[in-house]
This record gives structure tokens, C-alpha cells and sequence, in this order.
């Protein structure tokens, strides 16, 4: 059984928590990995709510973190209601698919509703966040600033009815838009070499599909294996050419590739 306990972060954790969230999105960037560069500016901008500010040890080790910044929701009268979002939430390779990053999430949740907060906005993977209790923001009439909604906007409400009678445009701090490559590999210079992770080329799965379902692949202009886990089940099945078979090859070629994507959870995670 996992001994697991949460509890604020504090200053003595913070180059740690760093080097965890290297670790943990090392291989989930199409380019240059920058989430352990944004733990360190959220910390410091505005919007940063360090009530909910948490890690996770299991056997007294530090395994995972999740950070949290205020953002709101306007409607079309100009009022606003403020939310939440958080990112990253990162746990350690090895102990991912454990179930660690969920109960982080649930525990923070409970907090977050002890602090009156409406509800938790993220822009996350869209087949996995479901499994927590998020739903789409399309439902809620909740769009991006510039009015856009697609599957990995989502949103947690924090108590029954805590969105009636809301919608709107959703903001977040734009510290989540200002970090460049440029800063990401200067302050990567703090932590140990690591060799530079190359996705998986989308070859991978496009080899293995029948042409129907490659030909519609292939319109994404996806760069990569793992822009395909951006994309949800629904709207992947929604594509002209792709049936069942096309989405079980889709899952098998992911898991095979060490990621997840795809509503049904691989039985061995």
C-alpha cells in the first residue's frame, strides 16, 4: 500500500520541485521542454495562489507537484467571476500512472472549494482529464479570450452549480504565453545535461494505417506522435476515413510509444 501524503510546497522544495518537472515533461515537448522554467515564474507573478501550492511524497519522497494561478471568466456584461487553473502538474516518470497525480488533484480540489473558488479551467489532455471529473467548456458556453473552444479546454466545477448562470470568455495569467525557447534553454543551464528528447515521427502510426484513415491523419499536419495525444478520441473519430480498426491502431501504436491516448484506459496503466 502507498504511503502517500501531501503538503505545501516550501521554499527549501523549490530547486527539487524544479527537477521534477524537468523530469516528468522531459519527453512530452515537441520541442524544448520550459515547464520547470514556468514553476519558477508562476511562483512569482501575480495570479500565484500558494494555498494550493502542493507536492506529494510517497514514503517521505518527493514525487509530484501541481501549482495553481487565478484566472476568471467574463461574460458579456463585463462581469467576472473568478476561477482557477492550474499547471504543471508533474510526477515523476516512474511513479506516473499510479494514480498519484489524481488524488494531488482531488486533495487540491477540496482545498480549492474550502477557499470559495468557482471552479478549475485547464487547457489539458482531452481523454485523460475526463476520467477526473472535467468536462468540456463548450458545455458551460465558455470559450478562450479570443471566443475559440476545442476538447482540451476543460473545466472542473467545484460544487454543483457552481458555473449556473455563467459563461463567458476565459483569461489566465499571460505569464503562460511569455516563455520563450531562448529563456527555457538559459535557465536549463541550472540543472544537469540531459540529452535532447526527439518525439516519435508521426510515421509511426501513419505506416500502420489503412489509406482512408492515413489520408485523414495525414490533414492534421501533425509534427509528431505526440501532437496526436492533443487531439481527443471524439474528435479523431469524428475524421472522414477513420472507423474502429483505425482507432485501435491509433491506442496500440501510443501505448507501444510510452503515451496515452484514447477515452478507454489501456488495461496496464
Amino acid at each position: 500500500m502507498m504511503n502517500l501524503s501531501f503538503r505545501l510546497e516550501a521554499p527549501a522544495d523549490y530547486h527539487a520541485v524544479e527537477e521534477l518537472t524537468r523530469e516528468a515533461f522531459w519527453k512530452t515537448n515537441m520541442s524544448v521542454c520550459d515547464e520547470h522554467l514556468l514553476v519558477r515564474r508562476l511562483r512569482e507573478c501575480p495570479s500565484f495562489v500558494p494555498e494550493l501550492d502542493y507536492v506529494a511524497l510517497l514514503d517521505g519522497k518527493l514525487v509530484a507537484h501541481i501549482i495553481y494561478t487565478k484566472s476568471k471568466i467574463v461574460d458579456d456584461n463585463g462581469k467576472v467571476y473568478e476561477t482557477l487553473t492550474f499547471g504543471p502538474l508533474s510526477v515523476l516518470p516512474e511513479y506516473q500512472n499510479k494514480g498519484i497525480g489524481k488524488a494531488l488533484m482531488h486533495h487540491t480540489f477540496a482545498q480549492a472549494k474550502k477557499l470559495r473558488y468557482h471552479a478549475v479551467i485547464i487547457f489539458g489532455y482531452p481523454d485523460y482529464y475526463p476520467r477526473v471529473g472535467f468536462r468540456r467548456a463548450a458545455e458551460f458556453g465558455i470559450t478562450t479570450a479570443d471566443g475559440k473552444t476545442f476538447d482540451p479546454f476543460m473545466v472542473y466545477p467545484l460544487y454543483d452549480g457552481a458555473l449556473d448562470g455563467i459563461s463567458g470568455r476565459y483569461y489566465l495569467d499571460p505569464v503562460y504565453e511569455t516563455l520563450t525557447q531562448e529563456d527555457a534553454l538559459e535557465f536549463d543551464k541550472q540543472f544537469p545535461p540531459k540529452e535532447k528528447h526527439i518525439p516519435v515521427p508521426i510515421n509511426a502510426l501513419l505506416d500502420c494505417l489503412e489509406p482512408e484513415a492515413r489520408k485523414a491523419i495525414q490533414k492534421l499536419n501533425l509534427p509528431s506522435l505526440l501532437a496526436i495525444t492533443r487531439k481527443s478520441e471524439r474528435e479523431i473519430s469524428a475524421l472522414e476515413g477513420i472507423d474502429e480498426a483505425a482507432l485501435a491502431v491509433i491506442r496500440t501504436i501510443t501505448r507501444e510509444n510510452g503515451l496515452r491516448w484514447g477515452a478507454a484506459p489501456p488495461k496496464n496503466l
